[in-house]
């Protein structure tokens, strides 16, 4: 738990009472590789800090094609944010890509402790503003302008604890390209 928490400070300090508040609701789970988390169709509930171990959130088409919208590794909060937000069925699955350990928390819960410690509050704000809006416009632009050659080398700068984990076509689905361009990509770099 003392990683979770270390975490959590680093986006806002949280008093001992918040800390002590939130630990309450914590809940250690462990997941095996190719369990869900959420699946597409369910409402989210929780949110889920991985503390080791790898997932990803997706969605598929009808003809069973997989788009991979995210990863997850250790010191990420994994959900469904917008199933959360809205109490609505999930579009998206997040699966394990490897036995996982995660800190689960009942989001219903923790907003509740927004309302109670102002510090709670300030962990929730910093988190989105940085997650949603200030990382995730960088890569709406690359996804739109660069080329699949750019996208994977700044997908290698920015993850490179992922790149040895994830399967090529994993990444490929990523970067919303084919296995083909990534291998053909992967084979240049030799």
């Amino acid at each position: 738990m003392e990683e979770f928490f270390l975490k959590v400070n680093n986006y806002h300090k949280l008093t001992p009472g918040a800390e002590s508040a939130w630990a309450q609701i914590l809940k250690r789970k462990e997941y095996k590789k190719g369990s869900f988390l959420v699946k597409a169709g369910d409402i989210a509930r929780n949110v889920s800090f991985v503390s080791r171990g790898l997932f990803s959130q997706y969605w598929s088409d009808e003809n069973g094609n997989i788009y991979i919208k995210r990863f997850f590794s250790e010191g990420y909060f994994a959900a469904s944010t917008t199933s959360l937000l809205s109490k609505t069925p999930s579009a998206t699955t997040i699966q394990a890509l490897e036995n996982s350990t995660v800190w689960e928390y009942d989001f219903g819960l923790f907003k509740a402790l927004t309302q109670q410690y102002q510090d709670i509050a300030g962990f929730y704000i910093h988190y989105m503003e940085r997650h949603w809006i200030i990382e995730k416009e960088p890569e709406e632009i690359s996804f739109r302008q660069d080329t699949s050659q750019d996208r994977y080398e700044d997908f290698i700068k920015k993850y490179p604890h992922l790149a040895k984990r994830i399967k090529k076509h994993h990444i490929a689905s990523y970067l919303g390209i084919t296995p083909t361009q990534v291998s053909r990509i992967f084979s240049a770099k030799k």
